[in-house]
């Protein structure tokens, strides 16, 4: 049986906070495919309902497989995967930023919630934040 781990000091708690952020977005994903599409300024077409699968089987899996993953066995490389995985997508808007002329609120604000939950689980899994 799986014991639930509790964190102890402030990093496995940015750590446990962060997964669990992201657990949430994979649930949203998963269950309102249509408005998370729809805030990621999205739109599926009628006629390719295989479009929603994309919100349900690459965000929403992704999520949660890295999110419950990282809170069930609380692993430095789990951590890291999670940290990392969110500062790639902080690399990657930056990149659609300055590529795609993508500077607006939404993906400054976007930037700025990626950083906090990539910081967390780097911060901590580096020993930076014990």
């Amino acid at each position: 049986m799986i014991d639930f781990y509790t964190p102890q000091s402030l990093g496995e708690w940015l750590s446990f906070v962060s997964a669990a952020i992201t657990i949430g977005f994979g649930l949203v994903a998963l269950v309102f495919a249509r408005s998370t599409l729809s805030l990621l300024r999205l739109q599926p077409k009628p006629e390719s309902p295989e479009a929603l699968s994309e919100s349900r089987g690459t965000l929403a899996g992704f999520y949660l497989g890295v999110g419950i993953t990282t809170i069930l066995f609380a692993q430095p490389f789990l951590i890291m995967a999670l940290g990392a995985g969110w500062a790639f997508t902080v690399f990657g808007r930056f990149v659609s930023m300055v590529v795609d002329r993508g500077f607006t609120v939404f993906n400054v604000v976007s930037v700025l919630l990626e950083i906090a939950l990539a910081a967390g689980p780097l911060l901590y899994v580096f020993g930076i934040i014990a």
